[in-house]
């Protein structure tokens, strides 16, 4: 049987370093806030090439405090837009709705899967035409909110020129794209699944804006400047020294495990030959956190490959705008997203894989008729 993803095979490498940093950070007695959080976030940061990096519980948090700090900085005010993916996970949009900000959905490029730089600029300058318009209609948008979704970096060049042009804050969502370099402000979320994983739940932020750091930082720890003084209603959003100590020792190993995602990604590009499959095309840079396919038999083919001992899975099959969470949102229509929740279908793509394997997931993939 080939999993899906092999969490234990993934962290058995590392097993004996991880039990040993365990156990030290037992015996400092020092669980948060200690050396471990802190050398992690300089690691983070330098990696990142980010001047800071601010630790916290998650990435639906490291989304949450950028966009709250910014509007305690005056920089945002609650009812404005900010423009986002209709194709994502719905992290992305519940960060903006929590602040009392406006998702703005729009489309995704038909070929990369990821936010759309045209559609971007139809939402800002043309919005009469956009699907977004019933929503977008009567708000001042005021940021954008780009997902490096399933690990591929969006056009942010072209994205940051748009930005600049409409006097916009940009904020990434680089929860799936550990490994991508990036300048910009960006919320990472290192849940185990991820290219980069935890044993558990943790997330950052890193940036270059000092003030938004400390501001992240002080609203992640109570809304407090110093030791029971609290400038704002803050949240208690922390990573803890066990987590830190995880990190740091598959951090190392980050980009020989990508080089594996991609060298998987690349035998699939040219092996997989059935005209019923759609493969996924990488316009910019790739680290593959997940491999998605699309088929209009997307479910007959998971069952297909569940009989040839292949284990799959579905990102994401309802799209926020489709969600009961967001029932405002049942009169919007993005066909290329409704498309990709109703045809996508994940390959197993990860370092655990063996070569064998990545020729049975090929063979199986080729072997499959509608």
């Amino acid at each position: 049987m080939i999993p899906y993803l092999d969490l234990h095979t993934i962290n058995a490498p590392y097993e004996a370093d991880i039990k040993q940093a365990l156990l030290n950070v037992v015996d400092s007695g020092w669980y948060l806030f200690g050396q471990q959080v802190s050398a992690f976030e300089q690691e983070w940061a330098d990696y990142n090439a980010a001047k800071y990096c601010v630790a916290c519980a998650n990435g639906l948090d490291a989304l949450r405090l950028v966009l709250r700090a910014w509007i305690e900085m005056g920089l945002l005010e609650r009812g404005d837009g900010v423009i986002v993916p209709a194709n994502t996970y719905i992290a992305s949009i519940l960060a903006v709705s929590d602040n009392g900000l406006v998702p703005i959905p729009v489309e995704p490029d038909p070929d990369s899967y990821l936010i759309d730089p045209k559609a971007i600029a139809q939402v800002l300058e043309d919005p009469a035409s956009s699907p977004a318009y019933p929503v977008a209609k009567d708000v001042r948008i005021r940021a954008i909110l780009p997902v490096h979704l399933y690990g591929q970096r969006c056009e942010m060049e072209a994205i940051d020129t748009l930005a600049a042009r409409h006097h916009l804050l940009v904020l990434q969502d680089s929860a799936q794209s550990h490994g991508i370099k990036t300048k910009g402000t960006c919320a990472w979320s290192f849940y185990p699944g991820k290219n980069l994983g935890a044993l558990g739940d943790a997330g950052a932020v890193t940036t270059d804006d000092e003030a938004l750091a400390t501001v992240v930082r002080q609203l992640a720890f109570y809304g407090s400047v110093k030791k029971y003084v609290h400038h704002y209603k803050g949240v208690n959003s922390r990573m803890d020294e066990l987590q830190a100590a995880v990190l740091r020792i598959k951090m190392r190993d980050l980009d020989r495990a990508n080089a594996r995602r991609i060298e998987i990604a690349t035998r699939y590009a040219e092996g997989i030959d059935n005209p019923c499959i759609v493969l996924p095309k990488a316009k910019t840079t790739h680290v593959y956190h997940i491999y998605p396919v699309l088929t209009v038999g997307r479910d007959a083919l998971q069952q297909y490959l569940l009989e040839q001992g292949i284990h799959t899975q579905i990102h994401y099959p309802l799209a926020p705008h489709q969600q009961k969470a967001y029932r405002e949102w049942e009169t919007l229509h993005f066909p290329i997203t409704e498309r990709i929740a109703a045809e996508e279908l994940s390959l197993p793509c990860n370092q655990s894989m063996t070569d064998d394997e990545v020729s049975q997931v090929i063979a199986a993939l080729n072997t499959w008729r509608l």
